[in-house]
Parts: C-alpha cells; structure tokens; sequence
C-alpha cells in the first residue's frame, strides 16, 4: 500500500516535544508566544466576534492562543500534530477550567472532517514551520464558513528579519531556542496574497508585529518586515 504523504516535518515535531513540559513557564523557551499572545488577541477581537463562535485553532501546540479565545466565550477547537505539547494544553485547560476540543491531527485531515463548518479559524506561527504553506492556507479556507474569517501570522522573508528572529532572538539574545526558525522557510506577503486567492480568500489586512530584542516590549504596526498578522474573509 503506497503511504500517504502529508504536509509534516516530523523534525519540526520532535523539535516542539521536546520542550512541551515548558510551554506554560512565563520565563522558559516559549516566553516570547505568551508576550505576543496579548497582540494575536486584540487583533483577533477587532475582527471576529468571540462569544459564542467556533473557532478552530490550527498549530495550537500549548494551548497558549487557544485558552486565550475560551476566555472570551469561543467554542474552540485546537488542533497539532504533536503530540507532546498537546498533552500540555488539555492538561493546562484543566488547571484553568476551560472546555478545548483539541485533537492530534494535520489541518487538512481536519479539513475533510469538519468543511465549512467554522465561524473562523487562526493559523499563528504554523506556516513558517511546514514543507507547503500553500496548503495549509487551502485547508483552512476549506475548514471556515463563506463570509467567515482566517487570521495568520507568520515572518516575512527578508534580510531584516533574518537578522532579528535568528540572529537576534535565537543566537545572541537567546529569546527562542536555537534552530527554532529556517530562513527559507520565512514567507513574502506576496505569496501569501497568491495562496489565499487561489483558495477563494479575499485579502483584508496586513499588519507587522514589532518588538525590541533588548526591552523585550511588542506592539503592532504598519510595518511587516519582520513579524506579520493577516486577515482573509472567505467569499460568500
């Protein structure tokens, strides 16, 4: 039987396990996800109604974004392929007292179980981490309603961000974990916009999201040489 190929780096996998144990610690490796995490929600909020809505949480690894869309009143579902930290996300909801859906599972073997069947969906940090982002973005415009909403969030391709996210953040301020992001995996906005209209997405917003490497402080902004959010609506 020929083995179905999908869209995994098991590298990428064993690289998250490994530090799945220290994904709720405020001052270990992932530290960098929570103070962003802040940002992802306020840009989320300004652009779909929580209360209420299926949400479905692609790459939810730790459950740091997911928890977050709970406590506004979502009906969440997060979903990874690893297994280590999604064993660190239900056992934090519990802590926390929030009700997750999470499931081991790729987005477009999620895509054949639940089409059409959310309100939005949120891909954040996912795409620079996969063989083919293109069909991420096709799964999750699969996965949400007509009219309904996909946010991501991803690194620009350039020299600037380079310098900042590995040099900067993984080698000299040791920020995120060495080895933590491949350069030619970084995305152009410009792809982006291509992948999003070939799956039926109509591009709403781009919005870059800023930190300083020395005072650690991040905020939002014009500028997406570096870091960047976008919002697509689905057509009807």
């Amino acid at each position: 039987m020929k083995k179905e190929i999908t869209n995994i780096d098991y590298t990428e996998i064993e690289k998250f396990d490994r530090i799945s144990d220290r994904w709720w610690d405020l001052s270990g490796e992932m530290k960098s996800l929570h103070h962003i995490n802040p940002l992802r929600m306020d840009y989320i909020k300004n652009r779909q109604v929580l209360e209420g809505s299926n949400i479905l949480d692609v790459g939810c690894g730790g459950g740091i974004l997911s928890e977050a869309l709970a406590a506004e009143g979502a009906k969440v579902t997060g979903i990874d392929m690893a297994t280590s930290p999604l064993q660190s996300a239900l056992a934090h909801s519990k802590i926390s007292g929030l009700h997750i859906a999470y499931h081991q599972s790729s987005v477009e073997g999620w895509a054949k179980i639940k089409p059409e069947f959310y309100d939005a969906v949120t891909c954040m940090e996912l795409l620079e981490h996969v063989p083919d982002p293109s069909s991420v973005v096709m799964a999750c415009a699969q996965l949400v309603k007509p009219g309904g909403n996909i946010i991501f969030a991803t690194i620009n391709k350039t020299l600037k961000a380079f310098l900042y996210v590995i040099v900067g953040g993984e080698y000299i301020l040791k920020i995120l974990p060495k080895k933590t992001h491949q350069f030619r995996r970084f995305i152009k906005p410009s792809e982006m916009k291509s992948w999003a209209a070939k799956a039926g997405l109509n591009h709403v917003d781009f919005t870059g999201m800023h930190y300083n490497l020395i005072t650690q402080k991040y905020w939002l902004g014009g500028n997406i040489s570096v870091n960047y959010l976008m919002h697509f609506k689905k057509s009807l």
